[in-house]
């Protein structure tokens, strides 16, 4: 391709609205533009790298045996209706009406449109396994669209679903994309982390996600890296310090006192008042949560030093949504305003204590009275009547719950979840096969995704410098771009573009700067679009027949004659496609 014809709107400057490296770079390098808030065009270089994940993508689904289709993106709200999602998923999802006032849908995910499908194709277990996927654009409201394309309100994702008879089929299915998901990562040149994950709004048995690490991932990750435990902080668990190991080794039970504590209301300044360390703190705050028929006001209890969970928390309660309680609430359950609320004689209120202040000796905890605050609490004494679980978020220095030692912490970005949903969704939409004795049996689902868009942004996350994106070989617009340093002669531009002319014919996809620009902007495009390798064609080439050869990702350069030029970069780019 000749650059002097492309769209490739380059900027020098940093866009005032891009936070992180892959949104600023997405943009000065002439990848997307904004439509509006969490919706953008891609323009000629970004839809390549788009193209070459999803080539890569369709050629690992297709060779463990997925079928490709194409499915609406306009869905019908009657079947979102039958697996009682239309009024679970919350506001992101996109509503809309027809002329005719009937409810649809803009498809954040296709669990009920591809089950509606199998219910009426598939009736045999002859016909079972199938695995269907798509590579198609999904929506999403996003109460805050941020990072460029990482959290947008349109995006290419791809999601395969698979049915099967039973466990044993769903496991083997499960295995089939685990090891897919492992080779289109690994292909796409990524540092990536699979770890155990919470299945959220989709639902289902078992989980993982696959996370590209990067210090700009929205995800914080628990690794131990004494053993392969790893999960994302939605779902992790762990075993935190005894809050009673700096206490005398059979510490007394004190009878309960009450103290004054004028205008202490967070736990920082509870530490400092009572000279008690944060761990010894119980804090006590109250939700509301949301049922299809009720609200319930919720009391959870967790150690000052530590963090409540809520995506845990809301699983444990089985809500549809999960908020914090008014202040008004908060003063009908404990007689006081929230920074006072303590687990004691509290009024309408179910509790829930996580396990570190259950195995407490004895702590500090809000009175539920203005300005006072409770010392010498001892859970299974002062509030026996309480749910015991894990609900609060693990710290870098927790032990691991499989070996004990310290778990440590990175930043991830998800670009792949893969969930093994079982009858979820087989049995509200009625997704039956007869079995060998012809009986009637639900299909046994998993659901596998990818996120396209994401994949791009987080190898950029991963693949730059100070003057630009280096794409891996894989999945970077164009391998090669010749920089001819002077348009203008002759000679130099026959030399560059009988170069171009033999690296197209091989098989290289090969851009060349023909455009009447200095040098210094052509190399600075060339290293801002992250091309592997740049050609220069300049004197030496005219006078000595070599050609400079750099490679992006190292800076390395070399001069080369022609035929081993050709071979050269032969062998760097074959290697690594």
């Amino acid at each position: 391709m000749r650059m002097s014809q492309m769209l490739m709107p380059t900027l020098r400057e940093v866009p005032a609205e891009a936070e992180i490296i892959s949104h600023k770079l997405m943009v000065r390098a002439g990848l997307i533009r904004k439509v509006a808030s969490g919706i953008y065009s891609f323009l000629p270089l970004g839809k390549r790298v788009i193209q070459k994940i999803e080539n890569i993508v369709r050629e690992e689904m297709n060779e463990k045996g997925g079928q490709e289709v194409l499915m609406p993106i306009v869905q019908p709200a009657e079947i979102w209706k039958e697996t009682g999602r239309w009024d679970v998923y919350g506001d992101e999802m996109f509503k809309l009406k027809d002329r005719h006032d009937r409810g649809f849908c803009l498809g954040p995910t296709h669990e009920e449109v591809i089950t509606d499908l199998v219910r009426q194709e598939v009736r045999s277990y002859r016909q079972l396994p199938v695995l269907l996927y798509q590579i198609q654009n999904k929506y999403r409201d996003e109460i805050r669209p941020r990072f460029g394309v990482m959290r947008a309100r349109e995006f290419i994702m791809k999601d395969l679903y698979s049915f099967d008879q039973d466990e044993a089929g769903l496991d083997e299915s499960y295995r089939k994309m685990y090891d897919a998901y492992n080779r289109i990562f690994q292909r796409c040149g990524l540092t990536y982390r699979v770890v155990e994950a919470d299945p959220g709004a989709i639902g289902g048995s078992g989980s993982h996600e696959f996370m590209v690490t990067a210090e700009n991932g929205e995800a914080a990750v628990a690794f131990c890296p004494s053993c392969d435990y790893a999960a994302n902080t939605e779902k992790a668990e762990a075993e935190p310090k005894d809050a009673n190991g700096d206490g005398p080794e059979n510490e007394q039970l004190l009878t309960i006192e009450k103290v004054h504590t004028p205008g202490v209301k967070s736990i920082e300044e509870l530490s400092r008042y009572l000279d008690v360390p944060r761990h010894k703190l119980m804090k006590t705050m109250l939700y509301e949560a949301v049922y299809p028929d009720r609200d319930e006001v919720v009391a959870v209890v967790i150690r000052g030093d530590q963090e409540i969970n809520e995506i845990k928390l809301q699983n444990i309660l089985g809500c549809l949504h999960l908020v914090l309680a008014p202040e008004k609430v908060v003063r009908e359950s404990t007689g006081s305003s929230s920074g006072f609320a303590g687990p004691l004689e509290l009024k309408n209120a179910k509790m829930i204590v996580d396990h570190t202040v259950a195995q407490m000796k004895a702590g500090a905890a809000g009175a539920n009275e203005e300005d006072h605050h409770l010392l010498h609490v001892h859970p299974a004494r002062d509030f026996p009547e309480h749910i015991v679980a894990d609900i609060r978020t693990v710290q870098k220095g927790d032990g691991c719950v499989r070996c004990k030692e310290p778990i440590d912490m990175v930043r991830g970005i998800e670009v792949g979840h893969i969930f093994k949903l079982g009858t979820k969704y087989s049995e509200s939409l009625k997704a039956s096969y007869l079995d060998k004795n012809g009986r009637e049996q639900p299909m046994i689902m998993g659901c596998y995704g990818i996120g396209v868009t994401r994949t791009l942004a987080a190898a950029i996350e991963q693949n730059f410098d100070e003057d630009g994106i280096i794409w891996p070989v894989a999945i970077a617009p164009y391998h090669v771009v010749i920089v001819p340093i002077k348009t203008k002669d002759d000679e130099m531009m026959k030399s560059a573009l009988a170069l171009y002319d033999r690296l197209k014919s091989s098989g290289i996809e090969v851009l060349i700067d023909d455009r009447h620009e200095r040098p210094g902007v052509k190399f600075k495009d060339a290293d801002l679009i992250g091309i592997p390798l740049r050609v220069t064609v300049g004197k030496k080439t005219l006078k000595e027949g070599l050609y400079e050869l750099r490679q992006r990702s190292s800076g390395q350069d070399s001069d080369h004659e022609l035929p081993h030029l050709l071979e050269k970069i032969h062998d760097l780019i074959m290697n690594h496609r």
